[in-house]
């Protein structure tokens, strides 16, 4: 049975995305559903139970699809810098990005957990991107920087590897379903290495 408050909680949006390789390992995953507020909501209640416990905060790692104008489909890249592409206060002097009077830089950063990986910032937004996007995101997906965001206020640790499943183009949308479960035995290999580098080698 899964550690209901293991040292590493893994997140990802939907059951698609890991195509139940994490469940076939004894691996708890925590679903968040779409979207930013889904997954805030969603991580803030985990870390929560884990505080109620007397327990240390988990590192937090994040795996599932994204789009990319740039990198091509069916690469799996490292994001350890996030954005909220949603975000444009332009109209009262802000930058793109920027949540105003809000303490924490728009971009947030994190420790490399994945350091053989490419690495790629990410660009989190409540829409399924289907045209070019801001060029400050090299992939683009509608949850890590939620994720990264509730780690940050929380103090937890966070990892995040994105599976490029589709062009963030007119034809996302097929491609994405077509490759949304592509990488779920990959992600479960890099679940490992962080748990056991050792143990994550062996699964290579």
């Amino acid at each position: 049975m899964a550690d209901e408050l293991p040292p590493v909680l893994v997140a990802m949006a939907l059951p698609a995305e890991g195509a139940g390789r994490f469940e076939a390992a004894g691996i708890g995953v925590l679903y968040t559903g779409i979207g930013k507020v889904n997954a805030a909501i969603a991580l803030t209640r985990a870390l929560a139970r884990y505080r109620e416990a007397g327990r240390a905060l988990p590192l937090v790692a994040n795996f599932g699809t994204a789009g990319s104008a740039r990198i091509a489909p069916r690469t799996l890249v490292a994001c350890h810098r996030f954005l909220d592409r949603d975000m444009d206060v332009g109209a009262l002097g802000f930058a793109p990005g920027v949540t105003p009077f809000d303490p924490l830089p728009p971009m947030l950063e994190f420790g490399r957990h994945f350091p053989a990986l490419p690495e790629a910032v990410c660009g989190s937004g409540d829409s399924f991107a289907t045209r070019a996007h801001d060029e400050a995101c090299d992939v683009v997906d509608m949850e890590a920087y939620a994720l990264a965001k509730a780690c940050r206020i929380a103090g937890a640790q966070f990892a995040c590897a994105k599976y490029v499943s589709d062009g963030a183009d007119a034809d996302a949308a097929q491609h994405w379903q077509d490759n949304v479960a592509g990488a779920a035995g990959e992600f479960v290999k890099l679940y490992f290495r962080l748990v056991s580098p050792a143990a994550g080698a062996s699964r290579a």
